[in-house]
C-alpha cells in the first residue's frame, strides 16, 4: 500500500480511522485504501502479483454519509467474494448521492492478513468540510 495518510481511532471493541483530503473523491478513496491497509499487507513488496482485476462500481444513496458507508461495505463484500485486496481506486463520478468508480484489486493470496474488518458502521460517522479540506471519521466492526 502507499504512504499512510490516515490515523487510527481508539475504540473499545472496534477500530476506526480518521481521513483528510482536499476533495470528496480523495476522502472516499483514502478511507477505502486505509481500510485495506489495516486488513492486509503484501507478503513480498518487490514481487509482482498475478490475478489483477478491475471492477466497475456504481452506487447511490440518500446522502453522502450513507454513500460513504455503502462504498466501504461494497468494497469489503467484493474483496471477500472475489478474493481481492484493492490497492487502487479510480473515482470517475462522485456527488452527494452517487459514486461511479473502478476498483483495482490483486489476488488476496499475495497478502498477509492483519485484521478482519466485517463492516463500516454509522456509529460515530462524521464527514465534514473544515476550511478547504474534507475530514471523515468512521468506525469499523471487527
Amino acid at each position: 500500500m502507499s504512504k499512510k495518510n490516515y490515523g487510527i481511532i481508539e475504540h473499545t471493541a472496534d477500530i476506526g480511522i480518521s481521513v483528510t483530503s482536499g476533495d470528496l473523491k480523495g476522502l472516499f478513496k483514502g478511507a477505502a485504501l486505509s481500510m485495506f491497509d489495516i486488513i492486509a499487507q503484501k507478503k513480498d513488496r518487490a514481487g509482482s502479483f498475478a490475478g489483477k482485476k478491475t471492477l466497475q462500481i456504481s452506487l447511490s444513496a440518500d446522502d453522502k454519509e450513507e454513500l460513504f458507508v455503502n462504498w466501504l461495505n461494497e468494497l469489503l463484500l467484493l474483496s471477500a467474494t472475489r478474493g481481492l485486496i484493492f490497492n487502487d481506486l479510480r473515482i470517475n463520478k462522485l456527488n452527494e448521492n452517487t459514486i461511479e468508480a473502478k476498483a483495482v484489486g490483486l489476488d488476496s493470496g499475495g497478502f498477509e492478513f492483519k485484521k478482519e474488518i466485517k463492516a463500516a458502521t454509522y456509529h460515530g460517522l462524521r464527514i465534514e468540510k473544515k476550511g478547504k479540506r474534507f475530514y471523515a471519521e468512521v468506525i469499523f466492526d471487527v
